[in-house]
């Protein structure tokens, strides 16, 4: 939708008038202690945080991803702003709220925004991080997005650092530009270790972190999703895994699809 559509115009008066949830500062832990310690307790709220997919069919699952960070960057009851370039809706397919309560997301707490171009996404996305009653704000632009360059990821760290607001930029499988993000991941889909009567196991991952403000980076780490906690956790050692690539991959349209 345009940015000067009714509904749009109405959040954003919305944003305005309502006060501060909470105080955004400090970090929020992904809950698993691996990841958490070697990133010095977590990942810094009121920051912009970049997640790419590894490959194109692994957008499902790189969205899933990008989401549970942004619930993990909440508090209790915080909204989350999802905003989406509609060329991606279009081709990608749109939310499916059954499946965000899959993952323990309620979709109440969930706003969606379509945008109809690359620049419209940009400006949606820096209103939207300059309100601290949002807990977080999901960017996902489509393509290349050759507009989000060094200059804008720099305007986006001010709003999200100046509110608290914690932004989470998801993109496709592309070659990750200069950025003044805190930190950046690649992520894949891995394939779930099924629980108790063949039941589906917990949404897993391949996680790559590529650089962090700190200087950190790691490869490999292997996540899995708590929907129950809403939390990050490593899978137990001592399961072997051994699916096709194709059944990981419908394992992952499945779950966020």
């Amino acid at each position: 939708m345009p940015e000067s559509s009714p509904s749009f115009a109405a959040l954003k008066r919305q944003f305005a008038m309502s006060e501060p949830c909470s105080d955004a500062r400090g970090r929020f832990a992904l809950g698993c202690p691996t990841i958490d310690t070697a990133l010095g307790g977590g990942l810094a709220r009121g920051r912009l945080h970049e997640v790419f997919a590894a490959q194109e069919e692994d957008g499902a699952s790189t969205a899933g991803f990008a989401l549970m960070l942004a619930l993990r960057a909440c508090d209790a009851g915080e909204t989350i702003f999802w905003i989406r370039q509609e060329a991606g809706a279009r081709i990608a397919g749109r939310i499916h709220a059954p499946g965000l309560a899959e993952l323990g997301a309620d979709p109440r707490r969930i706003l969606f925004a379509d945008t109809p171009d690359e620049a419209a996404t940009l400006r949606a996305a820096a209103d939207a991080l300059r309100s601290p009653v949002i807990g977080a704000v999901l960017i996902a632009p489509w393509g290349k997005a050759p507009m989000l360059d060094l200059t804008a990821s720099r305007r986006l760290t001010l709003a999200a650092e100046q509110s608290g607001v914690t932004a989470i930029l998801l993109r496709g499988a592309v070659e990750p530009p200069p950025s003044a993000a805190t930190s950046r991941w690649r992520v894949s889909a891995a394939p779930s270790i099924p629980l108790e009567a063949d039941a589906p196991g917990h949404p897993a991952f391949m996680v790559d972190l590529l650089r962090h403000r700190s200087g950190l980076s790691a490869s490999g780490w292997r996540l899995e999703w708590d929907r129950d906690r809403l939390a990050f956790r490593a899978p137990p050692l001592s399961v072997a895994l051994a699916p096709l690539a194709a059944e990981r991959r419908a394992d992952a349209e499945r779950r966020f699809g």
